[in-house]
């Protein structure tokens, strides 16, 4: 669990104002409206991914999916290396997880 923590901190380091406006919109969806203005940093937008069960500790592929479309390569870069190196998840077994939506992740690595 604490290397999960800080594979957050560590994102969450990463992500400016603008990088949190652009995830919040690719995510909209799965924000409501009123609450998508009460999520004022990466921290926040994390905590809001758990409580709602876009992320957890083996539950990336949404931010995967989310640093992909709002290109954000160096961001997924880091969440594939958590799950390679953290989690032992060999590039054989990415076909068959659940923690991977998005095939073009392993161009990243």
């Amino acid at each position: 669990m604490a290397e999960y923590r800080s594979l957050l901190e560590e994102l969450a380091q990463n992500i400016t104002a603008e990088d949190l406006e652009q995830l919040k919109s690719a995510c909209k969806e799965d924000i409501p409206s009123g609450e998508s203005e009460a999520i004022a940093t990466g921290h926040h937008w994390f905590s809001f991914l758990e409580k709602h069960g876009k992320l957890g500790p083996d539950t990336l592929s949404y931010v995967e999916h989310i640093f992909e479309i709002s290109r954000r390569p160096d961001l997924l870069t880091t969440v594939v290396r958590y799950r390679t190196h953290v989690l032992k998840i060999s590039e054989e077994d990415e076909v068959d997880t659940k923690l991977t939506r998005i095939p073009s992740a392993k161009k990243y690595k």
